[in-house]
Formats: structure tokens, C-alpha cells, sequence
């Protein structure tokens, strides 16, 4: 058998996720039908992590076995990609692997990214790819919140109800705060993350930004381990996997 690492670029907003599902489309279950398909055989394709419905990915890492060697990597980029592109769908690269690696469990960080249009006009070229807020939001003490998060720390506060995680513990490893013009990115990085966990953080760092807390409210509400004092979840199309480093 041989092993083969994808490389996918995917604007999520007509998928039901990553995940394959009973119903509706996903990501996953796409390229994996296009996959078998090219190769006439049954892959199996692996994902670094899920994302969910309406997320976006810059760079999710994925990986398949087959029992043909791929001989020309442009000639099957080409082929996959004409079935892929017309749902916003692109493989970026393809490599080889040994028999040890593992899409999802060696993964050492995941880095995601969310992106905030903070102006008074609505985006027209970003639509769907953004969260729009209306409202200014005050940088440096959403960066004073943002460090808060950083290292070791129980996050059920932050965590959906239905997450299937065995720990609520979580080390992160780093989160940034950038602006340029009006877009606001905020990029978080650990080995793993809890299911909405990025997007819970991003609400309640709106909430500081927009002056409804203070930066000790935001640290009590962390600390409190309670989902249900969490601001409300930012929207998933603001949201990318930026990258995953093995």
C-alpha cells in the first residue's frame, strides 16, 4: 500500500463541514468519491481535524492509502482538481508518506485564523469569508484578553456541549491580535482544540473589544469553566485552518 499526503484549500460555506455525514455535503466525502473515482478504487481520505459547517480552510492537511503508486503528481493534481474546482475546492499539493504518519495524530500544531471586517459597510468581496461588526472595537484590550488564553488551562467554558473530547484541558500555544486597514485577524495555535472552542473565544473576545466586559469579566468567565457564561459563538465564516506542522 501506499500513502499519500493532501494539501486542501476549501471555502466551506455550501458544505455541512469536513466530516462525512448521512446527509448533506461535505468536503470530505467529495474528495474522497473524486479520489476513488481517478483511481478506481475505494479510498478511505483522512482529515487533520474537522471543521464545521460554513469554515473555511487555507491549508487542512488530509491522507489517503491506495494500492497504485502515483506515478505523476501534476497529472493527478490536474485531474483532481477539474472535478474539485467548481465547488471551491483545490488540492495544493500531494506528497508521499511512510507507513507512520497519520493525518490527524501526528500533528504537532494547528493553526487557525479568524477574520473580522470592523467597519460601518458591509464586505461585498469578502462575504461569507468574514465576520462584519459594525461596532469599533478597542485592539489593545482584546490583546491584553487574547494573552490570557495562552499556556495550560481548563476551557470548558469554551466548549460545545456536544464535544466529544476525553479533557477539557488545553495548552495554547500562542494567540495573536493583528490589524490591518479594518481587518482584524486573530490567530490561535496548540496541538488540538475543542469543538468550538475557537470560535467561543473569538465571541468572547468581541465582547471585550466592544466594552460589554472588562478584561476581569473575560478572565472570570474563563476561569469559571461554564459554558453557559460564554458569549455567544462567533459565526463560522469568519473562521479558516490556517495550517497543521507535523
Amino acid at each position: 500500500m501506499f500513502k499519500y499526503q493532501l494539501l486542501i484549500e476549501y471555502e466551506g460555506t455550501n458544505f455541512r463541514g469536513w466530516q462525512i455525514q448521512k446527509k448533506g455535503k461535505t468536503i470530505q466525502g467529495l474528495i474522497q468519491e473524486k479520489i476513488s473515482k481517478i483511481l478506481k478504487e475505494k479510498i478511505i481520505l483522512f482529515g487533520s481535524g474537522r471543521t464545521d459547517t460554513g469554515v473555511h480552510a487555507l491549508e487542512q492537511s488530509a491522507h489517503f492509502e491506495c494500492t497504485k503508486k502515483i506515478i505523476n503528481y501534476d497529472k493527478f493534481l490536474k485531474s483532481i482538481n477539474y472535478f474539485l474546482n467548481k465547488d471551491l475546492i483545490t488540492i495544493l499539493k500531494i506528497k508521499k508518506k511512510n507507513k507512520n504518519f497519520h493525518s490527524r495524530f501526528s500533528a504537532k500544531t494547528r493553526i487557525y485564523k479568524y477574520v473580522i471586517i470592523n467597519r460601518l459597510s458591509r464586505p461585498a468581496l469578502d462575504k461569507n469569508r468574514v465576520w462584519h461588526i459594525m461596532k469599533k472595537l478597542d485592539l489593545e484590550i482584546m490583546k491584553k484578553a487574547a494573552q490570557k488564553l495562552v499556556g495550560t488551562n481548563d476551557f470548558s467554558a469554551f466548549r460545545a456541549s456536544s464535544c466529544r473530547a476525553k479533557s477539557p484541558i488545553k495548552t495554547m500555544k500562542s494567540v495573536k491580535v493583528k490589524s490591518k486597514y479594518n481587518k482584524i485577524v486573530i490567530e490561535f495555535q496548540s496541538q488540538s482544540f475543542l469543538q468550538q472552542q475557537v470560535r467561543s473565544m473569538v465571541g468572547c473576545l468581541k465582547y471585550v473589544g466592544e466594552k460589554k466586559w472588562t478584561l476581569k469579566k473575560f478572565i472570570s468567565v474563563m476561569t469559571s469553566k461554564k459554558r453557559i457564561l460564554c458569549a455567544p459563538p462567533a459565526p463560522p465564516e469568519g473562521l479558516y485552518l490556517a495550517r497543521v506542522i507535523y
